[in-house]
């Protein structure tokens, strides 16, 4: 179109949806070119613009023009809108798409010419937008041979970018029945570089983008394809950041399609692998994908899978964490779980150290769709119960089962068989004792009062979840005074399966977050926290809610640790200052410049998580140093009233 050659295009500020790339056109008159594509567009004849478009289809790619990513551009955003329809796909878009990927990679010359860059990049994920719903489209894209240059974009000829829709196009096509076979022509290479780039692409994303501070040394189509051309560097880290968590996942899910089918299981399960999983979380902003958890629970449905799984404790234990956790996919940790101990082969590697985990969750009511899930957890903890004493001779262990054995069997039965008046006697006991607990916990006898809070336990009617909950909570209180954070957490998470929701009990989340912050597990402290601060939104009364400093400073500690890019940027700087000191020059200084910039990121990173919340938090995340010395000096007050508010 030469006309529009003349004039300077943003393609990433133009709205482009199928009316308006028509539209675009109808203020251009003077168009010459009799292959325009917006001209096509305009055609009011239904065949004729159909044969037309099939015809650009077909020349686009041995074509030169330099509005040919404007067109891109726009066919991009006819797909992210239009998925289903079937125009385009009907049309010859596959085809045309594949054609233009291979052109970028065995030309570079062409690839570097005007902003032709960009072309892979929109075909791939054209590809992958057509092939999100519809088998159909599936099919007609694999007959036009997407696939293999999906293939070599996902064999990184290009960059991370294109590398990320790719995997997600191929995820696509493996994910339906009828394409599935196209793709494993491709099983082990792809199974190789999808683990690969899953356990790669946070450190090369660091690297080559969100590590590199001067953002004239970006790469710019990289920067103009993350924000659309109109962001900033704080967008662009961003932006990065949620790139590269979708990069991960996207390659779990393509691992996801060929575990369900039990293909290739002994070379997804290699333990090095299984190793790096557990740490493939997706971060903060990753809403949508289970990641690693999603990946384990689809190898735990198969016999196979669920050997692996055994022989991993890393896995094992990371999924037991999880599954006392108010992560939103606790729900799949204790499916693992359950999965591995219905399993008479893989059930005895595994008990002594899951029973310890799930037998806090035996009270657990719904989660989710799943109702009485505690019932089922305590069916598959005794589900050979005499045998089971007989073949663990760990004592904590035996403890465990045998605690259990009374809690749900024997004690159940008694209480069935008591009166009414006799219960209500126990619970006017348990009040008293409770009173006892409270004031000797106010005086600071914990050890007495963590003695007194059990007693009344072991009375509180089964029946009296509510009085249940605030006892196992305010035991875990006592346990974090006495530095036992495995006790604070197994107390803390009774009290959170016996709320109503589960966990929903405000104290008990900020307790075990307390707990699991003295462990060192920031991802299970910063889930905690963050439920926790959600209840102290929706429990104000007020449009403008204050948010407990202790808890906002948790939250950026447990940020900083859980940060997406954490491990990628702690490896580089310290291979950065290898590196110095390994020089003649300044060490010293370099460090400490280095060090305040990380400072800086940090507070940077901080201060934008909270920026959602500036409406309800009065105090800020990053106090002066007076405003820290104000809640020092709060913090010295006598134990007697800090102990007192706490109850």
């Amino acid at each position: 179109m030469d006309s529009l050659k003349k004039k300077k295009i943003n393609p990433f500020t133009i709205s482009t949806t199928q009316t308006a790339i028509a539209n675009m056109c109808k203020e251009e008159q003077t168009c010459t070119n009799p292959s325009c594509f917006f001209c096509t567009m305009k055609e009011p004849e239904p065949s004729l613009r159909r044969v037309a478009i099939a015809n650009f289809f077909k020349e686009m790619p041995f074509t030169d023009h330099q509005d040919h990513v404007l067109v891109l551009s726009g066919l991009w955003h006819v797909a992210m809108t239009h998925p289903d329809d079937p125009e385009f796909p009907s049309l010859g878009i596959f085809k045309c798409m594949a054609n233009l990927i291979y052109k970028g990679i065995n030309d570079r010359n062409w690839l570097l010419k005007d902003q032709n860059i960009y072309i892979p990049y929109y075909a791939a994920h054209v590809i992958g937008s057509y092939t999100m719903n519809k088998v159909e489209f599936t099919e007609i894209a694999v007959q036009q041979g997407v696939i293999p240059p999906l293939m070599e974009l996902l064999r990184g000829k290009i960059s991370w970018v294109e590398q990320r829709v790719a995997v997600r196009a191929l995820g696509h096509l493996a994910s339906y029945e009828k394409t599935f076979e196209a793709v494993a022509k491709y099983e082990e290479e792809v199974i190789k570089l999808a683990m690969k780039l899953a356990c790669t692409c946070l450190e090369v994303v660091y690297i080559n983008f969100v590590g590199v501070k001067n953002i004239n040394k970006r790469v710019k189509y990289h920067c103009d394809l993350l924000t659309r051309g109109i962001g900033d560097s704080e967008m662009e880290d961003r932006k990065g950041e949620e790139w590269a968590s979708q990069l991960q996942c996207w390659c779990l899910y393509l691992l996801n399609c060929f575990a369900c089918k039990e293909r290739s299981l002994s070379l997804i399960c290699r333990q090095d692998f299984l190793e790096k999983l557990c740490g493939m979380w997706g971060g903060l902003v990753n809403h949508s994908s289970p990641a690693w958890v999603g990946l384990v629970r689809i190898l735990c449905y198969s016999k196979d899978g669920r050997k692996y799984i055994a022989e991993s404790k890393e896995i094992i234990e990371n999924v037991c964490n999880l599954s006392r956790s108010s992560d939103d996919w606790q729900y799949m940790g204790i499916d693992c779980l359950l999965l591995l101990l219905n399993d008479q082969n893989t059930r005895y590697k595994v008990f002594e150290i899951i029973a310890l985990f799930v037998i806090d969750l035996v009270e657990l009511g719904s989660l989710g769709d799943r109702p009485n899930l505690g019932e089922t957890i305590t069916k598959a903890l005794l589900l050979d119960y005499k045998q089971s004493k007989v073949k663990f001779r760990n004592q904590r262990v035996q403890r465990a089962l045998q605690d259990v054995w009374n809690l749900k069997v024997e004690r159940r039965k008694k209480e069935k068989l008591m009166s009414e008046d006799k219960l209500e006697e126990k619970r006017v006991l348990v009040c008293l004792i409770k009173q006892e607990a409270n004031h000797m916990f106010w005086l600071g006898e914990i050890e007495e009062a963590l003695a007194k809070y059990t007693e009344a336990l072991d009375l509180c009617p089964l029946k009296s979840r509510k009085e249940r909950m605030v006892l196992y909570s305010n035991r875990a209180q006592c346990h974090l005074l006495l530095r036992d954070p495995d006790c604070a957490i197994s107390d803390s998470t009774r009290a959170l399966c016996l709320a109503t929701p589960a966990n929903s009990h405000s104290k008990s989340l900020w307790r075990r977050s307390q707990a699991y912050d003295m462990k060192g597990l920031a991802k299970e402290s910063l889930m905690d926290c963050i439920m926790f601060i959600n209840g102290c939104i929706k429990s104000g009364v007020t449009k403008r809610v204050k948010i407990p400093y202790y808890a906002a400073r948790m939250i950026s500690k447990q940020m900083d640790a859980t940060w997406l890019f954490a491990a990628a940027r702690s490896k580089t700087t310290s291979s950065q200052a290898r590196k110095v000191k390994e020089s003649d020059g300044d060490y010293e200084c370099n460090n400490d410049e280095q060090q305040r910039g990380e400072m800086m990121r940090v507070m940077i990173e901080n201060k934008d998580f909270l920026s959602g919340l500036s409406t309800i938090i009065e105090e800020p995340l990053l106090v002066k140093e007076v405003n820290r010395r104000k809640v020092e000096r709060a913090r010295r007050r006598s134990k007697k009233a800090v102990m007192a508010r706490s109850m």
